[in-house]
């Protein structure tokens, strides 16, 4: 096989990865539209993503976050997002590369992205199944059950957020 001297794998990547990033400016600049929400799932000790040692604690290997009805703050830099979210009752600001997202998934539209982040960090066999090269793809909408969370408190104006592990929505 011929070696790819362009390296059409990380076009493609990075070309994904400019999705997310311009979905997530016009969503810190106008909000959610319609019936829009987000799940996206990074690794957690990926260099610079920034969590509480709390959260770290409970979620070593990867995390996924809703960006749905009460988030605050979002903010879109050229290399990653900073969001305030609430954890148990906790505000708290997540600091998340774009190179640390394993996943994205809009379950409104059925459309999601997956990424291969083996060269960020290593991560637990029992995480999702990474694509060898990042693709688009469509994703059944989650079912109706809700996902186990603690009550979020009243934050400012749009925030909180639920963890799920989106194994519970992949058919087996």
């Amino acid at each position: 096989m011929a070696t790819d001297h362009i390296r059409y794998d990380v076009l493609a990547r990075d070309a994904l990865r400019g999705v997310l990033r311009k979905v997530l400016t016009d969503a810190a600049a106008h909000g959610l539209p319609g019936e829009h929400h987000f799940f996206i799932t990074f690794v957690s000790k990926a260099d610079g993503v920034k969590i509480s040692p709390r959260l770290l604690a409970q979620y070593p290997e990867e995390m996924t976050i809703i960006l749905q009805h009460q988030f605050w703050d979002l903010t879109v830099l050229e290399d990653r997002f900073e969001v305030g979210l609430s954890f148990g009752g906790i505000p708290e600001r997540l600091i998340v590369p774009f190179s640390a997202i394993k996943s994205f998934l809009d379950p409104s539209v059925k459309f999601g992205l997956q990424f291969d982040t083996s060269d960020v960090a290593e991560v637990a066999s029992e995480t999702l199944a990474a694509a060898p090269a990042p693709s688009a793809v469509a994703v059944p909408a989650p079912a109706a059950e809700t996902a186990d969370s603690t009550e979020a408190p009243s934050a400012p104006s749009q925030g909180g957020a639920e963890v799920v592990r989106l194994d519970r929505f992949r058919k087996k």
